[in-house]
């Protein structure tokens, strides 16, 4: 007997469902040779189509940002590459300024430094609602700032931003709408956090960088996995699992969690939904 799941136009036969069930990081196994060299050829061509002069890539001293630092300099070459660091006063590590500079300059690209300190202090007292205490909206805010600077550095220099998102961030919300991800290109957005990890290492990032604790770099002591209630290793599966049609409870079941932490997780997928998509255009051309 065949047992089909319906799931976002996806069917899974019974045999499949028995192996998928047993959800493992071997899933997300990747070609990292083959995905490096469809992402630069991405970059690449979406660069030369537009008749842009290059890219500009924000750097955070994470993985996530290294990686697509790495891919895109093998895309383009160093010469068409500029990145940009910009840490705030007292709340990013100063371990992540020198891991931005060490990282650029293995990769032989112009880095510059930009202290957002002062242009988030002069929104915090020009905002006529700003609240310190609503840390939500004062680190979007923060992010938002840092996407004026990057598309600053692209109009002068005629230039893409280039995004570092992945598939865990993506599909969990886990972005700024209009400031990490107001970008030209995602060309990880289809890599999961674990497969992010993998090019890293392919690619030869620092391990220091591929260790470090997942974080924003929004308030003091922000940490990724924190926030989302739990590591990128189980938000992963949890979400290979959704996207394979697997059950909510056989989620859990398979990865010994709890169902509310599934639940979470997925309720986070679905009230993002509109951070993935387009603005909703009305159409009015039948009454005008």
């Amino acid at each position: 007997m065949i047992y089909v799941i319906f799931h976002e136009e996806k069917r899974l036969n019974y045999r499949m469902l028995l192996k998928i069930s047993m959800l493992s990081t071997e899933f997300l196994t990747l070609d990292a040779p083959k995905v490096i060299e469809e992402i630069s050829f991405f970059i690449r061509s979406q660069v030369e189509i537009s008749g842009l002069n290059g890219a500009i890539v924000s750097v955070s001293g994470g993985v996530d940002s290294a990686v697509v630092l790495a891919l895109t300099v093998k895309a383009l070459k160093s010469k068409k590459v500029r990145t940009i660091t910009m840490p705030e006063r007292d709340i990013t590590p100063e371990s992540d300024i020198t891991d931005v500079m060490q990282l650029t300059d293995m990769l032989d690209v112009t880095c510059d430094i930009i202290d957002i300190t002062s242009l988030v202090q002069l929104m915090k007292r020009v905002l006529p609602l700003y609240n310190p205490n609503d840390m939500v909206s004062s680190g979007n805010m923060k992010a938002r700032t840092r996407m004026i600077v990057a598309y600053h550095y692209a109009n002068i220099m005629n230039r893409m931003v280039i995004g570092s998102t992945n598939k865990t961030e993506w599909l969990t919300g886990y972005f700024t709408k209009y400031g990490d991800g107001a970008v030209d290109l995602l060309p990880m957005v289809d890599l999961y956090k674990n497969q992010v990890r993998q090019l890293a290492r392919q690619l030869n990032i620092p391990e220091k960088i591929i260790k470090k604790t997942p974080t924003a770099g929004l308030w003091i002591g922000q940490s990724d996995e924190e926030e989302l209630g739990s590591s990128y290793d189980i938000i992963d599966l949890i979400l290979y699992g959704y996207e394979k049609g697997l059950p909510e409870n056989k989620i859990a079941e398979s990865l010994d969690v709890s169902p509310l932490l599934v639940q979470r997780i997925l309720g986070r997928v679905r009230a993002n939904k509109h951070k993935r998509q387009l603005p909703l255009i009305l159409r009015l051309s039948s009454v005008t």
